[in-house]
């Protein structure tokens, strides 16, 4: 059986487990309101907020809208096949879901590494910040971001297609490429080494550019003399790192670990920590630390009453 045979899969991540299912599907539903009302009001305020209008909170915007797109690409759907015993969906859906996680959540990664770089730039070179992180230069870097992570995470995709064989049940609540590659037929081997190669470009390389950037960042801090000034420095990225552990920890768990032959429980509830829980992170974590976006929704919110 080739791939073109197959026409819908079925995900069986819960079934038999009815509470488990409808728990979750509770558990996710709350979540996604959260993501989608948290990152909207980000994005938002940054939008219509003149003071917010630097690299910093113009790069937070763009982390709102991918996280806004990340969810909604799979959420909606998992929260559905939650809700039956038997979830199918069709082959066309199910790649078209599997393509947009893979592409949203590695913009995610080289993102969170360009607003290192910006952190690191304000930090260490504030007189020169204004140049060096002029609007151009925000813009090429947030465009490049989306269009590395296209070229390194759906071209090889479509250059070399995966091809499905035997059965067609996916042991997941979603189409996740992990989960989706116990299916394929063809030479694991070469799957596997073009993977492994993809996620260290996507996780592995950010990553460890996070880590340079923010070892520069704190040498930089410690010069300053007067001890305000370096909290306020530990404080500006005290947000960003959070975000950073969990995204990449939870991405190198499940991305670049040896994948079992069948699916976990664990492969799940990952899947529902990196598609739910971290974008409901982001704005909590910027907004609750961040005194300006919390002025500037307090202004926003008196205006339109």
């Amino acid at each position: 059986m080739n791939e073109t045979e197959i026409t819908e899969f079925v995900l069986i991540g819960f079934s038999g487990r009815p509470k488990t299912r409808m728990g979750l599907a509770a558990f996710i539903t709350i979540m996604y309101l959260v993501t989608m009302i948290g990152n909207g009001l980000i994005t938002l305020v940054v939008i219509s907020e003149p003071r917010l209008h630097n690299p910093m909170y113009f790069f937070l915007c763009n982390l709102s809208i991918i996280d806004i797109c990340l969810c909604t690409s799979s959420v909606p759907q998992a929260i559905a096949n939650c809700l039956v015993e038997r979830p199918v969906m069709s082959f066309a859906r199910c790649y078209t879901q599997m393509y947009a996680g893979i592409y949203f959540g590695s913009t995610e990664c080289f993102l969170l590494a360009v607003m290192a770089y910006d952190r690191y730039v304000a930090i260490s070179n504030p007189l020169h910040y204004s140049i060096v992180m002029n609007w151009r230069v925000c813009i090429l870097l947030a465009l490049g971001t989306w269009l590395l992570a296209f070229l390194l995470s759906i071209v090889p995709c479509l250059a070399k297609p995966f091809h499905v064989c035997g059965h067609n049940k996916i042991n997941h609540i979603s189409c996740e490429l992990t989960a989706f590659m116990k299916l394929i037929c063809s030479d694991m081997d070469v799957e596997q080494l073009i993977m492994y190669f993809t996620s260290t470009l996507i996780v592995l390389f950010p990553f460890c550019f996070i880590l340079f950037s923010y070892l520069r960042i704190i040498v930089a801090i410690l010069r300053i003399h007067s001890a305000g000034g370096r909290w306020k420095a530990f404080s500006t990225c005290g947000s960003h790192l959070a975000v950073v552990a969990v995204f990449f920890g939870n991405c190198i768990v499940t991305y670049i670990k040896p994948q079992s032959k069948d699916g976990q429980d664990s492969d799940k509830v990952l899947s529902v920590v990196n598609g739910v829980v971290i974008p409901t992170l982001n704005p909590l974590i910027y907004t609750l630390r961040n005194q300006d976006v919390i002025s500037a929704l307090k202004r926003l919110i008196r205006k339109k009453l």
